[in-house]
């Protein structure tokens, strides 16, 4: 995978770089495996701005994923890899030997023709899905459960992976991306390998429109604005905020003020938080 970049014809195309997708197969989506996927623009079921800043995007099908891999012990082949629009990481297209397909996130190293099985006894290669309790210490893996049988929650975006580091009293520790260290059931599932497409994170957006169709629409400061639309408005010239901290446009605290709830029951499972030293 690598990063393509253009000639700067444009002022646009002269930062502008997407990544590679010559990796990928030319094909049409699975249809049985699509869903629409409508645009509410932020709004709630008032049709009120609830989150701010949305809307325009290009319009898009969800592409059914399956995060649980319940299907065990029945061998699938790779048919094609796929860009999913939404979602940074790439996915695979896989058919079992009973004929079903469906979609699955791609892991690096994933190539059209593999094959992938899901279960106990499956081998420690990158696509196999099975229990922490069977995969070895130090081995990286990704789409991890948090709760048996949920379905996939943590290490699903591109290029990310979670390192199992130990196992006792049924309880894996797991180091996420982030740094943190948090036990989950050994009975929970996870898939080996890296996830796929890591080099998204280097390309350039290039110019305002391809933010656009991404469905994000442009964000004015507070500090522009007038008192009578923002806390942090008003002023000859520019001015501080003014307050201890800075605020959200209805005078709640932002940028950096911790919102996760202080007696989560989920807390005793965090051995070490991302942001301890």
């Amino acid at each position: 995978m690598a990063i393509k970049t253009y000639r700067p014809t444009t002022k646009s195309r002269r930062h502008m770089s997407v990544v590679d997708y010559s990796c990928l197969s030319k094909v049409k989506p699975e249809r049985s495996l699509l869903k629409p996927l409508s645009n509410n623009s932020g709004r709630n079921s008032y049709g009120r701005i609830t989150v701010r800043h949305k809307g325009g995007r290009n319009r898009r099908k969800y592409r059914l994923i399956d995060f649980k891999r319940t299907k065990t012990d029945i061998s699938a082949t790779v048919l094609t890899l796929e860009y999913d629009p939404n979602r940074t990481a790439f996915i695979a297209l896989i058919q079992y030997d009973d004929g079903e397909k469906s979609y699955i996130i791609a892991p690096k190293g994933l190539n059209v023709g593999d094959k992938v099985i899901s279960g106990d006894s499956a081998d420690i290669k990158p696509g196999n899905a099975l229990k922490l309790k069977f995969i070895p210490v130090g081995t990286f893996v990704h789409n991890v459960e948090l709760i048996p049988g949920k379905g996939a929650q943590l290490g699903r975006s591109a290029g990310n992976m979670v390192q199992l580091m130990a196992k006792e009293n049924g309880m894996a520790l797991l180091r996420l991306p982030s740094g943190e260290l948090r036990n989950v059931p050994e009975s929970c599932m996870a898939t080996i390998g890296e996830v796929s497409n890591s080099d998204q994170e280097n390309a350039k957006l290039g110019k305002a429109g391809r933010k656009r169709h991404k469905g994000i629409r442009p964000t004015v400061r507070g500090s522009v604005m007038n008192p009578c639309d923002h806390p942090h408005g008003g002023g000859e010239g520019k001015s501080p905020i003014g307050r201890p901290g800075p605020v959200t446009p209805w005078g709640k605290p932002a940028l950096g003020y911790k919102t996760r709830k202080k007696h989560k029951l989920s807390d005793k499972y965090i051995v070490k938080r991302r942001n301890s030293k």
